[in-house]
């Protein structure tokens, strides 16, 4: 039996009716101390960012009524789950639409337990789930999702959670979570916030905009992607001419040596894209901001100077970086890349935790921007792709990628990896969005 305690004070009294009703000055304590862990984790940010970036205003009830505001907007059901590992326990909180904290500290999860799972889950990453038992996955599932699914997940129909992650789970990949019969991209849209009074909670719906879409397909100091032509013609071809008239998206591609900081700064002040789509190498790695970086034609752009792009006012609603890798298992790698929405001001990031095969995120990316639109939500969208990665109805048959809306040819230097299963975790778990799931 799974051990947890329930902590509703400042005493740590423990309270087995967590949900009920409580005196007041107990739920103003558990308010405070909310606000004091988001509080910590935007402290985490700007220490490594070492500027100021954003203030904790919200406490729990009104961060409830805003998930039950967006909620109504889209048509789903939103929770925000925080994991913050501490060295003897694992602290989890949870609120759901117009609801109160509810608290789990798990005092058999320790930090060195929780880290030796994370490596393992890691591991199981690179296997077919054909051939692993997922039992690292199995086993942060039911410590982060199993203590709230069922009385509170599953009861008030959650859709869609937020996680907000601690040093150690960072790089979690989230949507492989296994509860022994489904991953939880099976049940949830997910996304990875730094804290939620960090993130933007407004709502645009992206069935019609503008996109600026550059990437390069070889560099000079590191590994080619052949892919990326047929990536960004894959994505305008999603958004423009496989569309109605009246949905189709605006918006050009950029290759190769038209990939330059001074053309990306022209172009996105001058087209104040909704979309940014960069298809190249992005590093986040140990040490300072400067460390971890976009590869542009020309340069590197460091994520200290990530804001040298004035992304749009008051924001730019997407920007995917869509064959990044980060140094997992550092935990200043690990906040450069949750905190890259926060750092750059951009409402919503798609990146890639890892690097994935260039036919697998050509797979991904081109259902993605399919989907995009269809559905209410950009997390929504990210999980409808790569739900049909997982069932095989995305696929490489010899020379071709199966896609929902039929096959495209690869090009002469892909195309020949036919016994990749793109429905192994490695080829869609990766990709994740951080920030605002809206």
């Amino acid at each position: 039996m799974q051990r947890w305690r329930v902590r509703l004070s400042c005493l740590g009294a423990a309270l087995a009716f967590v949900g009920c009703s409580a005196l007041p000055v107990w739920s103003q304590t558990l308010s405070e101390k909310v606000l004091a862990m988001e509080g910590g984790l935007e402290k985490e940010f700007e220490t490594y960012f070492g500027e100021n970036l954003a203030d904790v205003t919200q406490p729990p009830e009104e961060i409830a009524k805003t998930l039950q505001r967006i909620g109504q907007k889209t048509g789903t059901k939103p929770a925000v789950l925080w994991a913050i590992p501490r060295e003897d326990h694992l602290h989890l909180v949870l609120i759901t639409p117009g609801g109160k904290p509810i608290v789990r500290d798990l005092y058999d999860v320790p930090k060195a337990k929780l880290r030796r799972a994370v490596d393992a889950f890691h591991l199981e990453m690179y296997n077919s789930p054909k051939r692993v038992k997922m039992t690292a996955a199995l086993q942060l599932h039911d410590w982060m999702i199993k203590p709230f699914e069922a009385e509170y997940l599953q009861a008030e129909g959650i859709d869609t959670i937020l996680f907000c992650l601690g040093n150690g789970l960072r790089s979690l990949p989230l949507a492989a979570l296994y509860d022994g019969k489904q991953f939880l991209l099976e049940k949830y849209s997910v996304t990875r916030i730094p804290a939620f009074n960090l993130i933007q909670t407004d709502y645009v719906n992206l069935q019609q905009g503008q996109i600026l879409a550059m990437g390069a397909s070889k560099f000079q100091d590191q590994s080619p992607l052949p892919a990326v032509p047929l990536e960004l013609s894959n994505i305008l071809r999603e958004l423009q001419t496989a569309r109605p008239n009246e949905y189709r998206w605006k918006g050009r591609s950029f290759l190769n040596q038209s990939f330059t900081l001074a053309n990306l700064q022209r172009l996105v002040k001058a087209q104040r894209p909704n979309i940014v789509h960069l298809a190249t190498h992005a590093m986040f790695k140990p040490g300072k901001p400067d460390n971890s970086y976009i590869q542009l034609w020309d340069s590197k752009l460091g994520l200290d100077k990530i804001r040298q792009v004035n992304w749009g006012s008051p924001s730019l609603e997407l920007l995917v970086l869509s064959a990044c890798r980060t140094a997992i298992g550092d935990d200043e790698a690990e906040l450069g890349f949750a905190g890259i929405a926060l750092k750059s001001k951009v409402k919503t990031v798609l990146a890639s935790l890892w690097n994935v095969s260039d036919e697998g995120t050509l797979a991904l990316m081109s259902e993605f921007y399919r989907q995009l639109g269809t559905t209410s939500t950009k997390a929504e969208a990210l999980r409808q792709a790569q739900l049909r990665m997982l069932r095989g109805e995305i696929r490489i048959e010899g020379k071709q990628l199966v896609l929902s809306r039929g096959p495209i040819q690869l090009p002469p230097e892909l195309g020949n990896k036919s016994a990749d299963d793109l429905s192994a975790p490695f080829y869609w778990a990766g990709f994740t969005l951080i920030s605002s799931p809206w």
